[in-house]
């Protein structure tokens, strides 16, 4: 179908976000150094910092980084922090002031973790699950009820299985399973 995501093509753009997360990222903490090594110069500023640090009022440890990434003066990234460690980001990616993504990030700083807004909703629906910087599987509520119904898992780059709840059991009944050739075929699950 014309206009139609693939899984792999679907992967694929969710991976372009990663790498806008992580010079986000960047930004962000090159923005911090620069917050906190220039804070006593006496420097002039000529027009607004787009990004707003937040420290803990008792430890002064940063607790959270509020960051403007298009420049429109609005707020569209939360990078929550312990520290100079990234806990988790939030971004409002369409500025309708409901969050679509949510990153979520280990000890290692390696994303483990992403949630989607598939409906921009304000509502996580599709949630990504990442080994070493890859995708490894993905659970999606497609029918928005707050469970999950479809299970991707990846081999690789590659998507290596669909299933599916078609009965609202709580678990897949039916999956697609995709060899390395292209091929596929369906399984029906007990």
């Amino acid at each position: 179908m014309p206009g139609r995501l693939t899984p792999v093509t679907q992967r694929n753009r969710h991976a372009s976000r990663s790498s806008r997360v992580g010079f986000l990222l960047l930004v962000g903490f090159l923005l911090l150094v620069g917050v906190m090594g220039g804070s006593g110069c006496g420097t002039v500023r000529d027009e607004p910092s787009r990004i707003e640090p937040v420290y803990d009022r008792t430890t002064g440890r940063l607790e959270l980084l509020k960051y403007d990434a298009n420049g429109d003066g609005t707020v569209d990234t939360w990078s929550y922090m312990d520290g100079a460690r990234v806990l988790r980001i939030e971004l409002d990616g369409d500025q309708d002031k409901r969050i679509d993504r949510w990153e979520y990030y280990g000890p290692d700083q390696q994303i483990e973790k992403i949630g989607l807004s598939t409906k921009r909703d304000g509502k996580a629906d599709r949630f990504e699950y990442y080994e070493k910087g890859m995708l490894t599987r993905a659970e999606v509520d497609s029918s928005g009820d707050g469970r999950i119904d479809k299970w991707e898992v990846y081999n690789g780059s590659r998507l290596a299985s669909v299933a599916f709840d078609t009965t609202q059991r709580g678990s897949p009944d039916r999956r697609v399973v995709y060899g390395p050739d292209g091929s596929a075929r369906l399984e029906r699950l007990p």
